[in-house]
């Protein structure tokens, strides 16, 4: 029997990367999805209907908000591996929404931790912390630096981060929290910074756009390639013993530096697009660097990141050029790489 693992987030950049990872591996996939009266399955709609995939890949509706669903769901499915993916992800808009962000990425987990504790099964399960989660505190940022979340995202996260770590001791479950730093790629929402600017590279390459407008240039984050970040959240769950890790670059880049690698791909000077606009974007309170230090994962996993951000942003928009030209990554599934 192939091993059997339920994603909630299947839909987004990670879950997809997931999705197909597993699937190549043999595993029998089931995913969560949110039910809305317009579909947005736009990074897991090839996967699901390659035929390769077969009967392998399923989903099912529910939502992080209502744990009879996860618990009728972990019923249902009787997975060997649960990787908790689902989040309200965006940062600044956890500030407009911060009761709803609690309950999805903070009280979510809970409901489904509790839903695989009172199954009594067999399974291993992932959480996807953030290195948001760092916040003020200074880079770099390994396993055991101290926390110091700012924005209701980075608190709701870190309850979530604890919750898993309390399942762990309290009920000898096999939970483990990956603490990902920036990960990025063609599946990247188009509301996230390194998305942002490449859709408006190719949109102003085009002459779809005349100008771009970003907020803090100057903040500092470590981005590594999302779909190389899923292999190590795989590797996590295939341990002995469970543990915490953190999956990073272990190099800073400021947003300044990824838009000039972006626009100087086309053959085009970042400043003379560029329009700052901080009060537009500004958050109430900010995080200025996080930088991870991955060296535990390199030891325990033998995991690294391979994809450089100039590789990154380079394949970002070429995807993107694509997408707009109606090549190969057009359509319903734009984006997709």
């Amino acid at each position: 029997m192939p091993k059997r693992a339920f994603i909630t987030g299947i839909t987004g950049q990670d879950g997809s990367y997931l999705a197909e990872l597993l699937l190549e591996k043999g595993y029998e996939v089931h995913g969560l999805v949110r039910r809305s009266s317009s579909f947005n399955r736009g990074r897991i709609d090839p996967i699901y209907l390659d035929a390769s995939a077969g009967e392998r890949l399923f989903l099912h509706y529910g939502d992080m908000t209502d744990g009879v669903s996860l618990v009728n769901l972990v019923h249902e499915i009787k997975p060997d591996e649960v990787y908790n993916l689902a989040a309200q992800s965006h940062v600044r808009v956890s500030f407009e929404i911060p009761e709803y962000t609690a309950s999805a990425d903070g009280i979510g987990t809970v409901r489904l931790l509790e839903a695989l504790r009172a199954a009594k099964l067999d399974c291993r399960f992932y959480q996807a912390s953030t290195s948001e989660m760092f916040g003020a505190t200074p880079p770099p940022q390994d396993e055991h630096t101290l926390f110091y979340p700012r924005s209701p995202y980075a608190a709701a996260k870190l309850y979530a981060h604890w919750m898993t770590i309390n399942y762990r001791e309290a009920y000898d479950m096999y939970a483990v929290s990956g603490i990902l730093f920036n990960h990025e790629s063609p599946r990247r929402g188009e509301s996230f910074v390194t998305r942002k600017i490449t859709m408006a590279v190719a949109a102003i390459q085009a002459g779809h756009q005349d100008v771009l407008l970003l907020g803090n240039i100057d903040a500092v984050r470590d981005w590594g390639y999302a779909k190389e970040y899923v292999e190590g959240m795989w590797r996590m769950l295939q341990q002995d013993e469970p543990g915490d890790y953190v999956l990073a670059t272990g190099v800073g880049t400021t947003v300044r530096d990824f838009c000039e690698q972006a626009f100087a791909h086309v053959g085009m000077d970042w400043r003379d697009y560029v329009i700052f606009n901080e009060a537009k974007y500004e958050r109430p309170t900010e995080v200025d660097a996080l930088i991870g230090d991955p060296a535990k994962a390199h030891e325990v996993l033998g995991w690294k990141a391979q994809t450089d951000i100039g590789a990154l942003a380079r394949l970002m928009v070429d995807a993107d050029v694509a997408a707009l030209s109606g090549g190969p990554f057009g359509g319903p599934a734009a984006g997709l790489a």
